[in-house]
């Protein structure tokens, strides 16, 4: 498996209107085939000393193959979200993981 970690800080923490936006187009990743899972939100509520809780949306998205990944990543729908939603945010963090 691959798994690709997203980590989203918004730009305007206040503002409800990015907050729906960018949430409406993490979801719209969902509609790429390639994905096996899709997990989407915001941070939970544990809160330890090691928990880096400051992001306001993360995604978590498995895939069969890093193949299946690289598919993604060009897929129409991802290079959409990106042109729509990447004035949202103020910073991203990628993790990715071969399991």
């Amino acid at each position: 498996m691959f798994i690709h970690n997203v980590f989203f800080w918004l730009k305007d923490k206040s503002s409800e209107t990015d907050r729906a936006a960018l949430l409406k187009g993490i979801e719209s990743l969902k509609g790429i085939e390639s994905i096996h899972a899709a997990y989407i939100g915001p941070p939970a509520a544990t809160r330890r000393p090691v928990i880096d809780a400051t992001y306001d949306f993360a995604e978590v998205l498995i895939f069969e193959d890093e193949a299946a990944h690289d598919v993604y990543q060009i897929h129409p729908l991802h290079t959409k979200f990106v042109e729509e939603c990447a004035h949202l945010w103020e910073k991203v963090v990628i993790y990715d993981v071969e399991a």
